[in-house]
């Protein structure tokens, strides 16, 4: 019998689909842990008294600081280590601090507990993507990172609905109660159901086939299209962690709505899309790559540069369902942009530095994206506010900074002139 070649050639379709569903519980439980924020600032705003600015800060640089520095050298130990065992000690590690954040008894004191959650979480995703890259063979990638990807809107409506249910009834504190501490038992089932196939020799990585840290950075800003692709996920960063993360308080601000109905709401509009978006986007990235692999960057480019008008009307109108209506529009077009954005980064980054290519994407995209764009955002708010009232000023700086849709298309399609040329298997 001839052994296997490939590493996802060890694997049936069943058992790629069920190592796909572990990594996919993971990936929820790191952005119901992260995301959860969100639903819970005014609480925390009213308790400690502190400003939009300071909530962005809470949201955003706070756990983007070492989010970002981290996961460059755990990419690196991705790139040749273990990575079962990387992610279920970063599993167990967020979650541990996402319950401190329920015990925190200053605003000081949860920025710390946020701090521990980004770093935390910094072994998530370079490791959860490079085993899929391994578990699935090129043409069924965009499909699977599509699937994936539907994790990060069903931690996000799960943190959103669940977490402002929970502060409903219980306060903001139960919430990060409840959803820290199941991660520490999903970290068992992570470790005893994931594979990883470097344990075989053949696959085995070996110390010299592994690049210097210098020789991998180099490689990849040699490639022109991962330099655009990686400034297109900061922009893209800049929204859905910089804008995004206010709107269950845009909501509560300009269309009365309690904490509990705001979060149902837009975790209802976040579910619906993230399924059509993510499939959908997904199975037509594979497809018209097929044809011609520059389209993994060409349909995200269109589709965010469509996004910019959707978003100004949903944040434009005064009537509540026309603005979930357009909200869902809009959820749709980014949920099936960011699966094709991932598949053309690993069409270009090469299997040797796989992890370490999603870590230098987040490592700028986290710290400047979503380090910076709650920042951005609630200065902004508060600017706006001191004349026009804190439901206007908000609206105001959520528009302001969904102008970032526009040069993030457009990079992405500059990245899609030289995707075939920097294409590396």
């Amino acid at each position: 019998m001839t052994a296997p070649t490939k590493p996802w050639d060890l694997y049936p379709p069943r058992r790629r689909w069920s190592f796909l569903a572990v990594l996919f519980l993971v990936s929820t439980s790191n952005y119901v842990d992260r995301n959860i924020i969100g639903v819970l600032l005014e609480p925390i705003k009213r308790e400690f008294g502190v400003s939009d600015t300071m909530l962005g800060l809470l949201t955003g640089f706070s756990f983007a600081v070492f989010y970002a520095t981290l996961g460059i050298p755990v990419a690196r130990w991705a790139d040749r280590g273990d990575r079962k065992l990387i992610l279920t000690v970063s599993l167990a590690a967020w979650s541990v601090m996402t319950a401190l954040c329920g015990m925190a008894q200053s605003f000081v004191q949860l920025a710390l507990a946020r701090i521990g959650v980004g770093a935390g979480e910094a072994g998530a995703l370079p490791p959860a993507q490079s085993l899929i890259a391994d578990y699935y063979p090129p043409a069924e990638r965009g499909k699977a990172l599509g699937t994936f990807m539907m994790s990060s809107m069903a931690g996000y409506v799960l943190g959103v609905v669940v977490g402002g249910q929970i502060a409903q009834a219980y306060g903001w504190r139960a919430a990060f109660l409840v959803v820290g501490l199941p991660g520490l038992a999903l970290a068992v089932i992570t470790y005893l159901m994931l594979d990883e196939p470097r344990r075989l020799p053949q696959f085995a990585v070996a110390a010299a086939a592994v690049e210097p840290l210098r020789t991998s950075i180099k490689a990849l800003a040699a490639k022109r299209s991962f330099v655009d692709i990686t400034i297109a996920m900061v922009l893209y960063f800049l929204m859905a962690y910089g804008a995004f993360v206010f709107t269950v308080s845009y909501l509560i601000r300009s269309h009365g709505l309690s904490v509990g109905r705001a979060s149902a709401i837009f975790g209802t509009v976040s579910t619906v899309t993230a399924v059509i978006g993510s499939l959908v986007g997904g199975a037509l990235a594979d497809r018209l790559a097929r044809r011609n692999i520059t389209w993994l960057a060409r349909l995200p480019g269109w589709v965010l540069i469509l996004a910019f008008p959707v978003y100004e009307l949903a944040f434009s109108v005064r009537s509540l369902p026309m603005t979930v209506a357009v909200l869902a529009v809009g959820g749709s077009l980014l949920t099936g942009a960011i699966p094709s954005m991932f598949a053309a980064l690993h069409a270009v980054c090469g299997s040797a530095r796989r992890a370490m290519s999603v870590a230098v994407i987040f490592f700028f995209a986290n710290l400047i994206g979503t380090g910076l764009g709650p920042i951005i955002t609630g200065r902004l708010s508060d600017s706006f506010a001191a004349s026009a009232g804190p439901a206007e000023g908000l609206r105001y700086a959520m528009m302001i900074v969904m102008v970032a849709f526009l040069p993030a298309g457009w990079f992405m399609l500059r990245a899609a002139r030289n995707l075939e040329r920097d294409q590396e298997v």
